[in-house]
């Protein structure tokens, strides 16, 4: 970076060009690849880039061709792994493509989700990976041209590619895992049902106990708040009212810290006083003792195969109408969950 007037001031293509002795044009053919440039031209080129600290603007170099080689993803909880695991996957392809990835954290908040949509727009970004909260802010970049991918959630009649995980498969699976083993009163808390993940989530659980013939309570089923926190004080108020609870089902890893933490605040021992299981696998879901059973999402594949998506679309290898595809959770059975002796259990004592 050089100095006017003792102010630091950006190199520019002009000032590779006056270093090199050659027009700002043939400096951009050497530095870019696009035209021809001399083979000694092009070393001179990249020597006086290399002296002067010589960045490439990729933003204003997006501008003027009108597109960039930049992708949006939007994110609902930096703070959880989930999104990390998922921008992990995403990232992986973009990179290997030459696209850089920006990344908006909305926090969970539809006007944030909006103002960083049109930050996107305004860097002129051809396509974006969302996790969308409401249907707007992919509405938004849809009708500006922008290319999106819903992931882990869809918006209701969406007009975009989605990727996302089949939830009821895999809560049916881990409410069956719990049926199985003699439970029939088994809390369950979620936090959302307004997107694709927790109704399906709700509507596994339900569906495993109609094929168990065990009627549906809504007294087992708790909404929580958004964070680990609200789950703790949800959970809690949930077995001040239902002390003969045999096991819990959270609905993600959120939730599953916050239920973990009450379970040891109350002293109840898991599995023997209380069995349970999450949806989300996370590394300290093996770290603590027993380990807690859960379904396994492929977050890092579900991320990787919405930017190869994104990528199809984007190159005109794929071009007809949206598509969504649907990937399969695993259940990982561990030792927080324990057969009943009989199907009845009276209230617990803490330990």
């Amino acid at each position: 970076m050089s100095q006017v007037d003792g102010v630091p001031r950006r190199v520019t293509i002009g000032d590779v060009a006056r270093a090199a002795g050659v027009s700002p044009s043939t400096a951009s053919r050497a530095l870019t690849g696009q035209g021809y440039a001399a083979a000694s031209v092009k070393l001179r080129v990249l020597a006086a880039a290399d002296r002067l600290g010589y960045v490439p603007d990729d933003i204003a170099r997006s501008l003027k061709r009108r597109t960039s080689r930049l992708v949006g993803v939007v994110i609902s909880d930096l703070r959880n792994q989930f999104y990390a695991d998922l921008a992990a996957g995403i990232e992986q392809v973009l990179g290997g493509a030459g696209y850089q990835m920006v990344l908006v954290n909305d926090d969970g908040d539809a006007d944030r989700e909006l103002a960083g949509a049109r930050t996107l727009l305004a860097m002129r970004v051809p396509g974006a990976i969302v996790t969308p909260l409401t249907p707007e802010a992919g509405a938004l970049l849809t009708a500006q041209g922008v290319r999106v991918v819903e992931v882990d959630r869809q918006m209701a009649q969406s007009q975009c590619d989605a990727v996302l995980v089949d939830s009821e498969h895999g809560a049916r699976v881990a409410t069956s895992h719990l049926l199985e083993l003699g439970h029939r009163r088994i809390a369950f808390l979620i936090d959302e049902l307004e997107w694709t993940t927790g109704v399906g989530r709700l509507a596994g659980y339900k569906a495993a106990l109609r094929a168990a013939r065990v009627k549906f309570d809504q007294r087992l089923v708790a909404r929580v708040g958004f964070g680990s926190g609200d789950a703790a004080t949800a959970l809690s108020t949930l077995l001040d009212a239902r002390p003969d609870v045999t096991a819990v089902f959270a609905a993600n890893n959120l939730m599953a810290s916050g239920v973990w933490q009450e379970l040891q605040r109350r002293r109840l021992r898991v599995p023997r006083d209380i069995s349970l299981v999450a949806f989300d696998d996370l590394p300290w879901m093996t770290m603590v003792q027993p380990a807690v059973s859960a379904v396994s999402q492929p977050v890092v594949a579900m991320g990787s195969r919405a930017a190869e998506m994104l990528l199809a679309r984007l190159s005109g290898e794929f071009d007809g109408p949206p598509k969504t595809e649907w990937l399969t959770p695993a259940f990982e059975r561990r030792g927080s969950t324990r057969k009943l002796s009989g199907q009845a259990s009276g209230p617990r004592s803490p330990a």
